[in-house]
């Protein structure tokens, strides 16, 4: 009967692990995601602000673009490069 409950109990135990396990990883990988848009998008917009001074293109790298380009990555850049025509 001892035996029975010690089972019992191991596997309660890797079952509540794996499930904590699950919990946990699931931010992880939203942040992740959030941080690799964020370098791709602030990248562009260093290319974009290089490249751009040859064809007309002037997309200032400062505080506001950089966030902009952080939070939504490539289409935020693009935005902005779309805001620098039409104003």
């Amino acid at each position: 009967m001892e035996t029975a409950s010690s089972v019992l109990m191991a596997v309660a135990a890797v079952v509540f692990v794996v499930l904590l396990i699950k919990i946990l990883l699931k931010p992880i990988k939203g942040i992740l995601k959030f941080l690799i848009h964020a370098v791709f998008g602030y990248l562009l917009l260093f290319v974009v602000s290089f490249l751009g001074d040859f064809i007309g293109i002037n997309v200032e790298v400062n505080l506001i673009n950089a966030l902009i380009a952080g939070f939504f990555g490539i289409p935020g850049v693009i935005v902005l490069v779309l805001a620098k025509f039409l104003f």
